[in-house]
């Protein structure tokens, strides 16, 4: 059985739920049985506000613990943890709260700068809260009132998660559980391509004069923050950041606002115009070299090129006063690449930020821009 998703938002292709909704829904399965309800198919919210559905696989019941699986699915995304079994183990405790760890085929962390402290499984903060809240649930349901221990698993993790990024990134012995929605919307390439093109043909129809893009939710989310922002309705491009501006150019559209996380966007610098990994990295490498031109020694140089991230890059440049001048280096070659790529007949501009940095700059155009879209439109970054 499949897992059970609301209708694709997005063109016609299927999404899917997240490793991190996977285990939380495992999780839930796991401690019902153990407060007393064998389920066939669990169900959770998901940040969102959606709804998603699996069957209940594997179940177990032992002494004072329970555990339960469901199979990956994920949906029309080409995700290679698509199909494995993601499996929980719930074990009661005298200890008030539900903890989280990894166990089998979960990566453990062994760099900082990620979104778990060195040592820890490589469960995000997202998927956490939704395994702790879907075990709290399920045991109170069950009218126990003890706390719980959940070992989260993936057969197999181990070995699928060497085609992945995680050895780079520091995480070993397994895959990430990631999500910060529960739901995976479906990344295949040409029919992305295709619903990234009709979106900007909607927009463009409904009389848009700029388009205003964004990679996915985080950007939609950061300049929803802004109430002068509010009433914008950015399309999504998913990593096809070249393909969005000659979209953009081929409509007719007099402009065009880019706005991306550094993580992502750092690429752009470099003219990447594909963000995704498997096209070409050298995040680091575009970072040092414009912070050793922004005054950077070589001990920073040589710590910047070690960051796993660019969140820890950045924390970095933050604490050597260089960050500004770092960003600022970076805006001014992302708007040359960005600017050859639109040719002459369109306006274009690039808002960058950080999830917890926030605003980190904007290129020149990019202040016109805003103009345009409304007489306060960006008011709170100037």
């Amino acid at each position: 059985m499949e897992s059970v998703l609301p209708e694709p938002m997005r063109g016609s292709l299927r999404r899917g739920v997240t490793t991190g909704g996977c285990a939380a829904l495992a999780a839930y399965a796991a401690a019902s049985l153990l407060a007393g309800r064998s389920l066939p198919t669990v169900s959770l919210r998901t940040p969102r506000g959606e709804t998603v559905q699996a069957e209940v696989l594997d179940p177990r019941l032992g002494d004072g613990e329970a555990s339960c699986a469901v199979r990956k699915d994920a949906g029309d995304d080409p995700d290679v943890t698509n199909g494995l079994l993601i499996a929980a183990r719930v074990r009661l405790t005298d200890e008030p709260g539900v903890r989280v760890d990894g166990g089998e085929g979960v990566g453990r962390v062994t760099l900082p700068g990620l979104d778990q402290p060195v040592g820890a499984a490589a469960i995000n903060r997202t998927p956490r809260a939704m395994i702790e809240a879907a075990v709290s649930r399920a045991l109170r349901e069950g009218g126990l009132s003890s706390g719980a221990e959940v070992v989260v698993s993936i057969p197999g993790g181990e070995e699928i998660a060497k085609k992945t990024f995680n050895p780079r990134l520091g995480i070993v012995g397994g895959l990430s559980v990631l999500g910060t929605t529960g739901i995976v919307e479906p990344m295949s390439e040409s029919a992305l391509l295709e619903t990234i093109r009709a979106e900007l043909s909607v927009r463009r129809a409904a009389g848009d004069e700029i388009a205003v893009v964004v990679p996915g939710h985080y950007g939609e989310r950061f300049l929803a923050s802004f109430p002068s922002l509010r009433g914008l309705h950015p399309a999504q491009c998913s990593n096809f950041v070249g393909e969005a501006i000659d979209m953009a150019a081929q409509l007719d559209f007099s402009g065009l606002l880019l706005t991306g996380h550094i993580g992502k966007f750092v690429k752009l610098a470099a003219g990447i115009f594909n963000t995704h990994s498997r096209y070409g990295d050298g995040r680091m490498e575009i970072l040092t070299a414009h912070a050793a031109m922004a005054g950077a020694d070589a001990a920073l140089a040589k710590a910047l090129m070690a960051s796993p991230t660019t969140d820890a890059a950045l924390a970095l440049l933050r604490d050597a006063k260089l960050s500004e001048r770092v960003c600022s280096s970076l805006l001014e070659a992302m708007d040359r690449h960005v600017r050859r790529r639109a040719g002459d007949k369109m306006q274009t501009g690039i808002l960058l930020y950080h999830d917890k940095y926030g605003f980190l700059g904007m290129t020149p155009q990019a202040r016109a821009l805003l103009g345009r879209l409304g007489a306060n439109a960006g008011k709170e970054f100037f």
